[in-house]
């Protein structure tokens, strides 16, 4: 097991030398986007184009994390596998180190963050190009991202509300919540947020758009100590009114350990979604462990026996209709109206991953079981060696 420790060492420092060169997993499935027009944020883009793409297909915008690259972020959350699976189109930006030293997209930077300037814009000019190129549906295009990639989702959302047919947030916050690197921080850890009706009205006023709006799914760990759980309740605030959605959830879901709401608008359509990964720190929920699973665990990639990645597919009507999820669910009675629970803090004064690394194992007993050849093969694909 000594040799077993070193080799996985030497692994990580490997891929810490990858990506601090600016390389791409060796695995990476993805090919550079180029000529895509305007790029005021300076930022980079891969697709990833299947062969089971149809006519009129769906596009997913999938914004990596701090210290992640596209790349990286398309191996661990498993994007392009399901778009093998279900036949659309997925479009990786990626952050430039000269941007931000971290990696992080700049979600907070009023610069960056508003309709037509910056890294948004970038990202929209990014859109248009490959939508174009490929035929794509300009009704079905999605965006998801995790951490700062997360808040970039909120910022893409918020800024080109008609552009986008519905959003997945991980681990992120809500629009305009933060303009300088103090306030980022203040908000990760759940403190001095805007009021909701305040959060609302920054995303009214990000555009000219007067809806129909964006769908949202959100999921957060509940101990996460990076971003602050409350966060997930603030952007759900944020977007409700937007809806017209009531204030307590119109769903409540058991699955597995984990709890989903839901919010549905006046038709009875589910617009709103949130997951809470019980037990769970920072980052992209995963389950790499069934059969129809999709990923590979790593830093900010967490095994926690449910897949953010297919259900949010299923939620945006990307999944063939007749899958069933894989989980068992329980109903139970939507609960009362309550008070947003208040945030929990950041642990310690270590800098976090949404800008530097910190890495988070969930559910060690499944790691244990699964044995050391699963271990072998983990650190491969965490290093980008093996898929």
């Amino acid at each position: 097991m000594r040799k077993i420790s070193d080799t996985i060492s030497r692994l990580a420092a490997l891929r810490a030398a990858r990506a601090e060169n600016g390389f791409i997993p060796t695995c990476s499935r993805l090919t550079p986007l180029s000529d895509f027009g305007p790029n005021p944020g300076g930022l980079s883009g891969f697709v990833y184009i299947p062969h089971t793409l149809g006519a009129n297909a769906a596009l997913v915008v999938v914004l990596h994390g701090c210290t992640q690259n596209a790349g990286g972020y398309d191996v661990g959350a498993g994007w392009s596998d399901m778009a093998d699976r279900y036949g659309f189109a997925v479009l990786f930006p990626e952050q430039q180190r000269q941007n931000n030293p971290n990696l992080c997209f700049n979600w907070f930077a009023p610069g960056d963050n508003r309709r037509g300037a910056g890294e948004a814009y970038s990202i929209r000019q990014m859109v248009a190009a490959v939508t174009a190129r490929h035929g794509l549906d300009p009704a079905r295009v999605f965006v998801t991202g995790l951490s700062a990639g997360g808040a970039m989702t909120a910022v893409m959302l918020a800024a080109y509300p008609e552009v986008f047919a519905g959003g997945a947030i991980i681990a992120g916050l809500p629009y305009a919540c933060a303009t300088t690197v103090p306030q980022a921080f203040d908000r990760m850890r759940g403190h001095g947020m805007p009021s909701a009706l305040e959060l609302t009205a920054r995303v009214r006023d990000a555009s000219d758009h007067a809806g129909p709006w964006p769908t949202l799914s959100i999921w957060h760990g509940t101990a996460d100590a990076t971003v602050s759980h409350g966060n997930a309740q603030a952007i759900i605030d944020q977007w409700r009114p937007l809806h017209g959605a009531r204030t307590a959830p119109d769903h409540v879901e058991t699955i597995g350990a984990h709890t989903r709401r839901a919010w549905t608008d006046a038709s009875g359509r589910e617009v709103i979604e949130e997951y809470a990964i019980h037990g769970m720190g920072h980052g992209t929920p995963l389950d790499t462990l069934s059969e129809d699973g999709c990923g590979a665990s790593g830093a900010y990639m967490l095994e926690a026996n449910i897949s953010s990645t297919q259900l949010i597919c299923r939620f945006w009507g990307l999944a063939q209709a007749s899958e069933r999820r894989a989980a068992s669910i329980v109903t139970k009675p939507a609960p009362a109206p309550r008070e947003q629970e208040p945030a929990n803090d950041l642990v310690g004064n270590a800098m976090p991953p949404i800008f530097a690394r910190r890495p988070f194992i969930h559910d060690q007993h499944a790691h244990r079981t699964a044995g050391v050849r699963k271990v072998i093969e983990d650190a491969l694909r965490s290093a980008g060696l093996m898929r």
